[in-house]
């Protein structure tokens, strides 16, 4: 009995010195730079994004935030690596749609995105741009589905990853307009582009912070933005929803997380540097001249849009009759 009496009080006390501890790191931090891994290729959508984001984050916080690269597996290698960090608030990733896509698409996941993460923030939402080479004679999403129905399986897509968010969508896209078409892999959206660009593939769904100033530069032709609403960047383009596919609305969405046991404090204050990071008039201009809204959510908000959109795709992919590998 006597035992008892005098652990509770202990029990009591080492709880309290583990939260004043916690406290105490949370004030402190952050001491050293951030690493923000990137669990994609250099180059690409995400890598673009990390890197504007870090350089405003790296003012708002006064301790560098320094972009790493660790692509492969698409996105699983890099986030894995985020998700068994030491949770002190030093190692965070920029996500993108792959981690809600990888658990239809893989059996043997290494990590559970919602046991092994937690969400900070969604920063971005861009929507794709369905592009075509110059060489390919369609100036329509009509035009561009009369046409494939007439060659099926032979017009073929550039991908930055299988598993990647605009594959997905093209393939949403290919199953609700009846067409056959072909992928044609490439590590990374920017692998992706430079052969698009140089007639390797015909068409390329791409992000539009790659894609719209290879538009404008004549490179290439726009057909159609993804979103239900047209670009205020380039309002000339139309949507795949008014060309005729009703409600077709798909986006990339990048947003921050970290390991899941990382202090609450900690992701609460790095959540405050980041709605300031995103909302500084000179980050929002300059995602919106490249087709990008800005967002800030909360990590609530965040951890449901997670939640929701791993269910969708879980969906679609056996909807499809798409087998995980």
């Amino acid at each position: 009995m006597a035992y008892r009496i005098v652990a509770r009080p202990l029990a009591a006390l080492m709880l309290a010195g583990a939260a004043g501890g916690a406290c105490a790191q949370a004030d402190n931090w952050p001491q050293k730079p951030i690493r923000l891994i990137v669990p994609l290729a250099a180059g690409g959508p995400s890598d673009t994004i990390a890197r504007i984001v870090a350089a405003k984050l790296t003012e708002v916080l006064g301790q560098n935030v320094l972009v790493d690269n660790r692509a492969g597996a698409s996105g699983i290698i890099g986030t894995e690596i985020a998700a068994k960090a030491p949770p002190d608030g030093y190692t965070l990733a920029l996500v993108s749609n792959t981690l809600t896509i990888n658990p239809a698409l893989v059996k043997k996941m290494p990590f559970d995105a919602e046991r092994d993460l937690v969400a900070v923030s969604q920063l971005t939402n861009t929507p794709y741009l369905l592009t075509v080479h110059r060489s390919l004679p369609v100036k329509t999403v009509r035009e561009f589905i009369a046409l494939a129905k007439a060659r099926p399986g032979e017009l073929n897509h550039a991908s930055g990853g299988s598993g990647t968010g605009p594959h997905l969508a093209i393939e949403l896209f290919a199953q609700r307009t009846g067409i056959k078409i072909v992928q044609i892999v490439y590590k990374g959206g920017g692998p992706a582009m430079i052969d698009f660009l140089a007639g390797q593939t015909q068409f390329y769904l791409a992000n539009m912070v790659t894609a719209l100033q290879q538009v404008r530069g004549g490179r290439i032709r726009a057909l159609a933005v993804s979103s239900l609403a047209r670009s205020p960047v380039a309002p000339e383009i139309p949507t795949i929803h008014e060309s005729g596919l009703a409600n077709f609305d798909e986006a990339a969405q990048q947003g921050v997380v970290g390991p899941a046991a990382m202090p609450k404090d900690i992701v609460n204050k790095l959540h405050a540097a980041l709605v300031t990071t995103m909302r500084a008039p000179e980050i929002v201009k300059r995602f919106a001249d490249e087709g990008s809204s800005t967002v800030a959510s909360s990590p609530d908000e965040y951890r449901g849009l997670i939640r929701r959109d791993t269910a969708k795709w879980r969906d679609f992919v056996q909807k499809a009759g798409i087998q995980p590998e």
